[in-house]
Parts: structure tokens; sequence; C-alpha cells
């Protein structure tokens, strides 16, 4: 039996509702046709967040039960806010499911369970006892959670070998750890590292040229922020600057302090651009991903003080977070504040501009986290999420459109640093179930004084628009003011034209009064402290060579490029001067053969 229809458009038929089968995508009927083809007992889908994995799981669960391929359902998904959703959903195409099963039969009236990965792990024999009685396809929604803890990946093996379907779906297939993730097929690559091997995938870039999803713009702020060591020290330093690890941590820490002025000028930058958005589309929320409770509850404060509107705060996955979350979605409220409650907690898709205030810097999180706002419901819509300057989140946003595998061996090159060694360690700090107060922020060898924000870049498809300019500016206000409904290479052409007229506007104006830098965002790259000493070394060694070449002393070459470049001793310099430097360098070596 095949389901695709042929001639329809890849985006066709555009976004049904939330879990609803009745309509498929062109991508929806393929992993359809491909799943039928071969039939297998273990099928992995990977499908960008907001593509609609839920309607394909959904639809071929229909599909097997109508031909008595298995008799129940069981879905197993990461929180009891997606439970209850996955239920809600499943009702909707006739199959019913029970999102409160804990123990004992099923009642007569239910074709299966909706659980949470914690609830298998709890009493995996249950699970597997059911398996064993009737044919049963096993739904593992967002699969990588299996292999968040050994006892979760040993309960889920345990619970469902015995299954006779296995349907797995993620969004994010990459695990930053090595825990192999039940029920995924790995292969060996020539290079003997071992990934995940995925049966379908329909990634962020196809869907975002089918239309299936929103084009994210990222806007990135950087500033100046002062804090205090434990010892005592005070340390200033701008974001986006290179600097150590703990030294960006601080920093960063400082920006998202509440009671500076970094934060309550972003939010209020954010909801501008909320403002702009509903225009377009008069129902977009805003949503700020906030790194503990305390943070939370300030940033609803300086949100209602900015808007003179409350904003919904979710502080964890309790009884009272899913009411709450709902109730949001079917409001038309500016904005909501979530703890811990992004990576797939939150699923409204009227969310539109995000505020990334937590220090998790983690490509899974990330990525789950952007994901809260990809969800179109009608082509033109965008998605508009703010950042601080932080070289790993730009470098994160760059890769949006790049696919990843889970990969179970990672060798490290010698001299290098695994760029995921703790995010495993970060990811689990951040879904904790419980919403305590860890201690953390005491904890910290720091104490934030004093921050200051200021626009700094729009990154886009992977390109760098926008020249530095101070909240509340008319040069803010162009990128701020983009409309919510353009076409993807619309929204790259107004870039440019904003940029064009600010670079224009920057140089009609005196020297003097350039407090900012006055370069475009592609020529201020942003780099790590450990970049950074590798642009130097690359830089002293091409002098090196040129010693050689040209007779002259290291000191008189070095001398000569601070002249003929501008800028101070390469021990200072920014990381565009030194490429200035190291492309200076090669043109005389080049002139010298």
């Amino acid at each position: 039996m095949s389901t695709t229809s042929h001639h329809l458009s890849p985006a066709f038929p555009g976004r049904a509702p939330w879990g609803t089968a009745g309509k498929l995508r062109a991508w929806q009927e393929a992993a359809m046709d491909r799943y039928l083809q071969s039939q297998p007992r273990d099928f992995l889908a990977v499908a960008t967040p907001g593509a609609g994995k839920t309607t394909f799981a959904l639809t071929l669960a229909s599909w097997l039960l109508h031909h008595h391929v298995v008799q129940q359902i069981t879905v197993v998904a990461p929180t009891e806010h997606l439970k209850t959703q996955w239920a809600e959903a499943a009702a909707r195409i006739g199959i019913r499911l029970d999102p409160e099963y804990s123990a004992g039969p099923v009642g007569k009236s239910y074709q299966g369970v909706a659980v949470t990965y914690a609830g298998v792990g709890v009493r995996p024999m249950l699970h597997r006892n059911r398996c064993e009685q009737r044919k049963t396809l096993v739904i593992l929604d967002e699969i990588h959670h299996a292999g968040d803890s050994r006892s979760w990946g040993e309960a889920c093996l345990e619970a469902f070998e015995p299954a006779t379907r296995r349907l797995a779906l993620t969004g994010t297939p990459f695990r930053s750890d090595t825990n192999p993730i039940p029920f995924v097929v790995y292969e060996e690559g020539n290079d003997g590292i071992r990934r995940s091997s995925a049966d379908y995938t329909y990634g962020y870039g196809n869907a975002l040229g089918d239309g299936v999803v929103r084009p994210v713009i990222f806007l990135s702020y950087s500033g100046n922020m002062r804090w205090r060591t434990k010892a005592g020290d005070e340390v200033a330093a701008r974001l986006g600057e290179p600097m150590t690890k703990d030294a960006t941590a601080q920093a960063w820490r400082t920006a998202l302090d509440p009671r500076g002025d970094w934060m309550p000028n972003v939010l209020s930058a954010a909801d501008r651009r909320l403002t702009e958005i509903r225009r377009g589309i008069p129902d977009a929320g805003g949503l700020v991903i906030a790194a503990d409770q305390d943070s939370a509850r300030s940033y609803a404060k300086l949100i209602k003080e900015i808007t003179g509107h409350r904003a919904t705060v979710v502080l964890s996955d309790d009884a009272g977070a899913s009411k709450r979350i709902d109730e949001f979605t079917d409001s038309g409220d500016r904005w909501m504040v979530a703890v811990r409650m992004v990576s797939e907690g939150v699923d409204v898709p009227r969310l539109a501009v995000g505020v990334y205030a937590t220090t998790i810097s983690t490509p899974l999180f990330f990525a789950q986290a952007v994901g809260r706002f990809v969800r179109s419901r009608r082509r033109g819509e965008t998605a508009s999420v703010f950042l601080p300057t932080i070289p790993a989140l730009l470098g994160f946003a760059h890769e949006m459109e790049v696919e990843r595998d889970h990969v179970l061996d990672k060798p490290k090159p010698d001299g290098e640093e695994d760029p995921y060694a703790e995010s495993e360690k970060e990811l689990a700090e951040a879904e904790k179930q419980q919403d305590e107060d860890t201690g953390d922020q005491d904890e910290l060898p720091f104490e934030a004084l004093e921050s200051d924000a200021v626009f700094d870049r729009v990154v886009y498809e992977g390109a760098e628009f926008g020249m530095q300019a101070h909240p509340g500016s008319e040069e803010e206000q162009d990128y701020l003011g983009i409309p919510g409904l353009l076409e993807p290479d619309q929204v790259q052409m107004l870039l440019q034209k904003r940029q064009a007229r600010q670079i224009a506007h920057s140089r009609k104006k005196p020297a003097e009064d350039a407090d900012l830098l006055e370069l475009p965002a592609a020529r201020r790259p942003v780099v790590t402290h450990r970049e950074l000493m590798e642009l130097r070394k690359e830089l002293n060694s091409l002098v090196g060579a040129y010693v050689h070449q040209s007779g002259k002393p290291h000191g008189v070459i070095h001398t000569e490029l601070r002249r003929v470049c501008g800028g101070p001793p390469s021990a200072e310099a920014t990381p565009g001067q030194i490429r200035q430097r190291i492309a200076k360098v090669r043109e005389w070596a080049t002139r010298m053969k």
C-alpha cells in the first residue's frame, strides 16, 4: 500500500492542528511509504521540531491498528505535559490513550497508554508484561531521552524488547555523551566511528525550504560586564571579546543578572520586536528561557514593568505547569517565562519571539530551545531569538541547518578539547524534574556588579548583519522593526538593506561621535579564547617564516604590520586585526617569491 500523492508540494497542506492525522505533508507521506515498503520492527524518524512528527506517528499507528499488525499502543514521552498532549492528539483521530495509567489492567475503553521515560524506569516489568500479552506498537517520543541515564536506557530495553513494532522519533538526534540509545542502529563509518543511522530524516534546512517551519532571525546583544571574584578582585569585560572559559561564564552570568541593565534592555528590545510581529501575527507570543526560579520571577517582574502586562511563569513540570501552559497557548497574552520546560515540554505554536536567558551551552539544549519558536502555522511567519554575544551560542545559531547524528566513539585529536565534553552534565542539570533552588548561584565564584547592553548583530541563514547600536536608537529599531511576515529571501534582502543604510549613516557622523565599534558584523568575528590563541600562533608562525625570507628581525616585521594595518600590539589586537596582519604578511611573502 502506498500513501504518497506525488503531485503534492513538499509543504502540502500547510500546518495541520497539533497531532491531527487527517492531513499529511509530503515528507510524512514519504516516511509512511518508506515504512510500509519494508515494515521493519524498528524505525527511527528524525524530523525537525515543528515538522509534524506526531501526525506522522499517529497516522502510522492508526494504519497498524486497522490492519491488525498491532493490538495496542504505548507512547513514551519525556514529560508529564507531553504525555497528556499525546493522549489529546490521539483522541482527535479516534485512538484512545490513557495518560493516567500507572499499574494494572488498562481500561476497556482505551487502546493504549501514554507514559513517561521516568515512569518506565520505575516499573519496566509492568510494561514488558503488557507487550508480551498483546501485540504492541511502542512510540518512543524524543528517544534520545532513553539515553539520559543508564537506568532509563536499560529500563526501555527491558520493557519494550518484546514489542511487535517500535517507532522512535526525535527532532534532535545528537547527544553529547556516548550512551547508546536503545533500539537505534549505529553504523561504523570509514573513520571507525559509529554514528546513529536514521530510517527517515527531514531536517530543518529541508523544512525551511518547504515552508514547513519558520526561518529564525537571531538578534545578538553585547555590552560591558563588571563582576567581583571570590578573591575580591573586580573584573570588567565585554561580551563577545575572547576570554577564558571561566571569564566567559562569569560575564555571561553577569549579563543575565536581573539587577543589571543588560536584561531589562534586551527584554525591552524583545518586546518591541514582538509588537512588530503581532502586526502580522496578532496572537504571537514570547518566551523567556530562564535558568532558575528566582531569575524567572525577576524577569516576569521586569516584563510587567516594561509592558504593563503580567507574564505567565512556568517554574517546573508540576501539576500546575501544564495548566498554565495550556492557558497561555489558548490566550493572546504576550509573554511566558519558563524554567527547564523548553527541551520538549512547551508546545505553543504561537510562540514567535524568544529570549535565551540561561547559561546552558549545549548544542542539544540550544536546538531544543530554538525548536519552541519554529512551528509555522502559515507561510511567511518568522521567528526571532535574542541571545547574548557568546561564541558558542553564535556558533549554534550558524549551524541551525546542519544535520547531526549521535556519535558513539569520540576520539580526541591531539591537543584539542571535546567541545561537547561537559554538555551532558549541563543538560541533566537543566532538565531536573524538580524546581528547587539548587544553590548554584551562591557557589559561583563571582558577584555580578553591573552590566549594560549594546545591539551587536543579526545572524540569519549563516550570515551576519548589522553594526553595533545603543538600545532605543534608530539603528537598533531598524532591525527590531523587520516585518514578521516575510519569505526567507525577503528577510535576507531586507537585512542587507538595513545594514547598508546603517553603514551609510555611520559614514556621515564625525569620527569623535563614534563611541561604538563602527564595523559590520561580518568584519567583527566573535571567537573563543582558544581560537584567538590559534590566530596569534598562526601570525607568529608566518612572521617567523618571513624572517628567514626577508632577513628582517621579528620585531621589525611586527612593527611594520602594525604601521600598515593599524591597531595595538598583537597581544592586545582583536581577531579581525590579527587576520588583517596574517593576510598582509602572506601578501609580502608572495611578492618576494
